[in-house]
């Protein structure tokens, strides 16, 4: 059965991610077949389950990118925008973060995803701390200074720890940082004065 759906599965493949629905569409079989079929492929190796309703193949997992995997963080919460360490990685403000593990903030629940070898975790922010993000290449990322800012936000009531060191503070802007952080507790701004120096 395998070999008739391979050309629909590589089709699906050009995509990141596809949901239940799409693969039930793309081999014109009921919902219900779909989610047998999923849970064979994904026993038999063929598909990697992202979460509930949600899978990649093998062989497209095997070959992300780090822009792929912000892709799918942004799908398996929603709303989510890639932050912290994760995000000034991508900025190259530091060296601290890892390939396989993904940090996002989000509105709903703090909850990390592990996918094989990769985790996607999620951690709740307020809603008025929320924001300053972008959509680049697909997916939404904070701002360097917003991912800065959670960050620290973060570390200055001990609810996260990064390596201080590891960041390369001059590639954030001043101006930019000092606008961001206007809406933070004085907790947060004095954390931030004493790491800046600002």
């Amino acid at each position: 059965m395998l070999s008739k759906n391979i050309t629909e599965l590589q089709k699906l493949s050009r995509k990141t991610c596809f949901t239940l629905e799409e693969l039930a569409q793309s081999l014109r079989i009921q919902a219900a077949s779909a989610r047998v079929l999923c849970s064979r492929y994904v026993r038999q190796g063929v598909l990697v389950r992202l979460k509930n309703g949600f899978y990649t193949t093998s062989w497209k997992w095997e070959n992300l990118t780090r822009r792929d995997f912000f892709k799918i963080a942004n799908i398996l919460q929603v709303p989510s925008y890639i932050s912290l360490m994760s995000a000034l990685a991508y900025y190259d403000v530091t060296t601290q973060a890892q390939n396989n593990y993904q940090e996002s903030i989000c509105l709903k629940r703090s909850i990390t995803f592990n996918v094989r070898e990769a985790a996607f975790n999620y951690i709740k922010m307020q809603e008025q701390y929320y924001g300053d993000f972008v959509k680049t290449d697909g997916f939404f990322i904070a701002t360097k200074e917003k991912a800065f800012m959670d960050a620290v936000y973060l570390y200055s009531f001990g609810k996260y720890k990064f390596d201080v060191d590891s960041l390369d503070l001059k590639k954030l802007d001043e101006r930019k940082l000092k606008n961001v952080m206007k809406s933070y507790p004085q907790k947060t701004k004095e954390t931030v004065s004493r790491l800046c120096g600002i």
